[in-house]
């Protein structure tokens, strides 16, 4: 069983310099109490795997105004001009990787593959610096796995085994990244008693979740 620990507590376990993947969909889906905690703690040189950047103050995009963060791996930041700033400015790394492919590496990493090939980038400056592999006829690029030390996740339900459910878009990269992470800190939005999820409603079993955070109070 898993006893719930503080969000400040959730913060205290992500060190300086770590990589960390962030869950949801421009913010949904993030666990929002940890990474205020996380803003709150002045956490530094902090990698971001995430989605998206989200919005100022919002998500991941406070972690950003903050100056938590030294780079970011994700999919688009159209909707965060303060990261866009940060980037001009040389103040953050930006890694813009197409959004299937950053799902696919997340999921490559979690399930122990050595990368995955994509057709997507082929010709385009995605393509600089990467292996080209020829199968069958065609052309596709060799695409490296994504890990973390640290993945921090939304859910709506936990029991205190730690498995884990999730609603509607706060799916989105959610499950796949606790498989990819040495060390998954769930932010729940409710705690329910064990036995109370049934077994084909986990989308993320206990026995990959290290710690839940409390609900709120």
């Amino acid at each position: 069983m898993r006893e719930a620990i503080s969000p400040a507590a959730a913060a205290a376990l992500v060190r300086d310099g770590s990589t960390v993947m962030v869950g949801g969909f421009m913010g949904v889906g993030s666990p929002h109490r940890v990474i205020a905690a996380l803003v709150e703690r002045g956490a530094r040189d902090l990698t971001i795997i995430g989605n998206d950047a989200a919005r100022p103050g919002h998500g991941i995009g406070a972690l950003i105004d903050a100056g938590c963060v030294s780079r970011c791996i994700t999919s688009h930041i159209g909707l965060n001009p303060s990261l866009q700033k940060k980037m001009i400015a040389g103040e953050v790394q930006v890694d813009l990787v197409p959004q299937g492919t950053l799902a696919e590496r997340i999921r490559a990493g979690g399930a122990g593959l050595g990368g995955v090939l994509t057709p997507t980038g082929v010709g385009t400056v995605v393509q600089d610096g990467k292996q080209l592999v020829k199968v069958d006829g065609r052309d596709f690029l060799l695409e490296l796995p994504l890990r973390a030390d640290v993945a921090l996740l939304r859910c709506y339900e936990a029991d205190y085994y730690g498995n884990l459910t999730y609603r509607l878009t706060a799916r989105n990269f959610n499950p796949i990244m606790a498989m990819a992470a040495t060390t998954v800190i769930a932010e729940p939005d409710e705690i329910v008693p064990i036995g109370l999820i049934p077994p084909d409603h986990v989308c993320t079993p206990g026995i990959i979740v290290t710690h839940l955070v409390e609900r709120p109070h």
